[in-house]
């Protein structure tokens, strides 16, 4: 892996890091607000246990994003979006934000020439990558990167 890439990539990770440690805080204070009714869920841990809950469930369910993370040049904006690709166009893709059955929003983003684009993990074209697949989409100064995968059907 070239400098170049492994620095993106870290400027990626530092993002998703800002990005559960705010949405953590934002779980441990809305959880703390005060409430006359006994809880239906098991506490976070018992959650995590069971694959459910913790960091990695709340930033799982999320479908887009901004975090301003501060890196060796100064704070930088890093965005993300995450769906269902609907349709690419040129360097269009036109994402449904949400889950399988709900629909948050939709969007079209504008897919740089030069953006990192992998289609079911290897290396490919924004054209390659098709409707129905599962995507995300990460912004940063230092470029745009695509991750697109077809779901695994469920039997």
């Amino acid at each position: 892996m070239s400098l170049s890439t492994r620095k993106n990539w870290k400027t990626v990770a530092v993002g998703a890091s800002c990005l559960v440690a705010g949405a953590g805080a934002s779980a441990i204070s809305t959880a703390g607000a005060a409430t006359s009714t006994t809880p239906t869920t098991p506490p976070a841990h018992q959650q995590q246990a069971k694959g459910k809950g913790g960091h990695k469930g709340i930033a799982g369910r999320a479908v887009e994003g901004t975090a301003v993370v501060e890196t060796k040049n100064g704070p930088q904006t890093v965005k993300f979006n995450r769906g269902f690709v609907q349709s690419v166009n040129g360097q269009q893709l036109t994402l449904r934000e949400g889950t399988k059955n709900k629909t948050y929003k939709t969007v079209t983003l504008n897919v740089p020439a030069n953006a990192k684009v992998k289609d079911n993990g290897q290396q490919a074209s924004l054209s390659k990558v098709t409707a129905g697949q599962r995507a995300s989409v990460i912004q940063t100064p230092k470029g745009t990167f695509v991750q697109a995968h077809t779901p695994k059907a469920k039997s």
